[in-house]
């Protein structure tokens, strides 16, 4: 997060000058309340409201890039921070008419900030569908970041059992097990590294050989599983064998530079309502152990 706060700094060097400038302005022209005179809910409920503001912008800040949408998120966040902050200060200082600056900041900056928020927010919006069309191989109708494999970037195998009851009543629907010939002596030959390395690069391949009503996801090691909703038997072999092939092409380059191919063992079990999702991956487990290497690991 801080890495990625550090490509925004001149936004926050930009807030921090006006939050420091109307500051010591206020400081500067105003007078102190006595303390029986400040309102001390307004206090918490303005101060409050600035902090959870400031929050939420380095929040957009430290998970965003560089962009016009985080551009203008940020401002209008800022905006609307400014405005807050005003207020809570407003409670402690009497300030004189000169200080022009209060009700520009009070009455100006809040609704100027939420419509660059409103804007920013209908932009997030398209680039939203944008990326949501990205994911489709890796994410259908339910997201749960908890749930994302931090190496493939795709659900894990509670993902998975929530997608199958998701999915359930889109019938016929197919569930594949897909697991690499070979990958255990891969990893002793050439590293781990190396070996997380194929892992997201296998992903890659599969997520290209996909249609985009499926899922992928990681079930454990070098296991996948595959859901195909909509999908006759014959349908789901054609898919599994495609699969099969395009693993078998894969030229994986090892550190060395090294062309390195792989074969996949298949297993898949046809979804009915009556068998829950735990018995249906167990089924899918099993159908893969019957499958027998085709091709030599290289």
């Amino acid at each position: 997060m801080l890495d990625t706060l550090a490509h925004h700094r001149r936004k926050l060097a930009l807030i921090f000058t006006l939050l420091w400038g109307a500051l010591m302005a206020n400081l500067w022209l105003g007078e102190a309340k006595p303390w029986h005179d400040i309102d001390w809910l307004d206090v918490v409920g303005e101060g409050g409201s600035a902090i959870a503001l400031a929050v939420w912008m380095l929040l957009i800040l430290g998970s965003r890039p560089l962009g016009r949408v985080t551009d203008l998120l940020t401002l209008g966040l800022g905006f609307m921070f400014l405005a807050m902050w005003q207020d809570a200060v407003d409670e402690f200082l009497y300030l004189p008419a000169e200080a022009f600056w209060n009700p520009l900041l009070e009455s100006v900056a809040m609704p100027f900030g939420i419509g660059l928020l409103t804007y920013g927010l209908f932009h997030w919006h398209r680039e939203q569908l944008a990326i949501n069309r990205q994911l489709r191989g890796r994410e259908q109708v339910f997201r749960e970041h908890r749930w994302l494999d931090p190496l493939t970037h795709i659900g894990r195998a509670d993902y998975l059992k929530q997608q199958i009851i998701t999915l359930s009543e889109q019938q016929p629907l197919v569930l594949m097990m897909l697991d690499l010939n070979g990958f255990a002596p891969f990893n002793r030959r050439f590293g781990h590294r190396c070996g997380d390395r194929l892992l997201r690069e296998v992903t890659e391949v599969l997520l290209l050989n996909l249609r985009h009503t499926d899922l992928l996801c990681r079930y454990a090691g070098d296991r996948f599983a595959i859901l195909l909703p909509f999908t006759e038997q014959l349908e789901a072999r054609r898919i599994g064998e495609e699969l099969r092939q395009a693993i078998a092409h894969f030229a994986f380059k090892t550190d060395d530079g090294h062309s390195h191919f792989q074969s996949l063992r298949i297993g898949m079990v046809y979804c009915h309502h009556e068998r829950s999702a735990e018995q249906l991956i167990t089924a899918a487990n099993q159908a893969l152990q019957l499958d027998q290497p085709r091709a030599k690991v290289a």
